[in-house]
């Protein structure tokens, strides 16, 4: 009886382990997959801020993304808190600059933002 109670635990099922290498190679394409996605829900937030710029705040943009792709918890605050650096990165005149002498062409793969655009649309500022 003993040791059929013993054969239905996980250990004795499953009974193959995965060598620490081929462990730490599956664990280092997780993270890779896992940064991909969270790389590309950030792009795809920063498209709908700048989309819906004219309509709400960003930050009401961010979550409305948040909801609308019905992101779970612990990955929708990383991906609202990454979208919310790199708009600051993209808004700070100061930043920009730094950034700008620093590594020039860091980032030419993504569109610039409109925000500034939308603001002034909405003051009804006019650009030369």
């Amino acid at each position: 009886m003993w040791r059929f109670i013993k054969g239905l635990f996980p250990e004795t099922i499953f009974a193959r382990k995965i060598d620490a290498g081929a462990e730490r190679r599956l664990r280092l394409a997780q993270a890779r997959a896992e940064e991909s996605i969270i790389r590309t829900h950030v792009d795809n937030a920063l498209m709908f801020v700048d989309t819906l710029a004219e309509d709400m705040t960003f930050d009401r943009a961010i979550d409305s993304y948040v909801r609308q792709m019905s992101i779970p918890e612990p990955l929708a605050s990383t991906v609202a808190t990454r979208t919310l650096v790199v708009l600051g990165q993209d808004l700070v005149p100061y930043r920009r600059r730094s950034r700008e002498e620093t590594a020039p062409a860091a980032d030419e793969s993504r569109p610039p933002l409109r925000l500034g655009e939308a603001s002034e649309a909405k003051r009804g500022i006019k650009r030369a």
